[in-house]
């Protein structure tokens, strides 16, 4: 958790991000493992993410979107995402962690 702690906010979501662009790749590659794999991981990053002490007063939208992520990819949709939603959101953190970066 320290060198993950090390990552700013933006590089952190960023790369649950790619965790979740992996998830629905494959997923529409038809390959489930994989899949499952990718949003498992995705998952272990938000949750250390939730877990940095810095981001307290971003706890409940941090909160919030892990319990719409496992919706959408484990339970029944209720929020009504779609692989469109989940790749505009997290494309935002891409950006700006990549403006941070100097790219």
């Amino acid at each position: 958790p320290e060198h993950w702690f090390s990552f700013s906010l933006m590089e952190q979501l960023a790369n649950v991000g790619s965790d979740i662009e992996r998830t629905i790749q494959w997923r529409k590659k038809g390959n489930t493992v994989y899949s499952q794999q990718a949003f498992e991981r995705a998952l272990e990053l938000l949750d250390l993410t939730i877990a940095d002490p810095r981001h307290l007063k971003r706890l409940r939208e941090l909160v919030r979107t892990r319990e719409a992520l496992v919706d959408y990819f484990v339970f029944d949709n209720e929020y009504h995402s779609s692989d469109q939603i989940w790749q505009k959101y997290f494309y935002h953190f891409n950006y700006a962690a990549a403006l941070a970066r100097g790219r």
